[in-house]
């Protein structure tokens, strides 16, 4: 166990930002599971997998899909060094 003492402020602000992060995680996880019930709900509307929409809405926020076609182009020749491919 840690002899750390903290002082009244000190106290004061770790409070504070634990109650803050706990809010804010729970507010986080409220969003996160409405944002999968809606990618699952239109996902199965368009005949398409969640995870698709899924990793389509990260590369779009990130704004990196010139980096995801890269990676997929690797993907793509390893796989067909290999040969499984169909």
């Amino acid at each position: 166990m840690s002899s750390r003492m903290f002082s009244g402020d000190q106290k004061i602000k770790l409070t504070q930002i634990i109650n803050e992060g706990m809010q804010v995680m729970a507010e986080v996880e409220a969003l996160s599971t409405g944002l999968n019930e809606t990618i699952k709900a239109i996902a199965e509307e368009l005949e398409v997998k969640p995870a698709i929409l899924k990793k389509a809405i990260k590369i779009a926020s990130k704004s990196k899909l010139g980096e995801a076609n890269r990676d997929h182009e690797d993907l793509n020749t390893i796989l067909e060094t290999v040969g499984k491919t169909l």
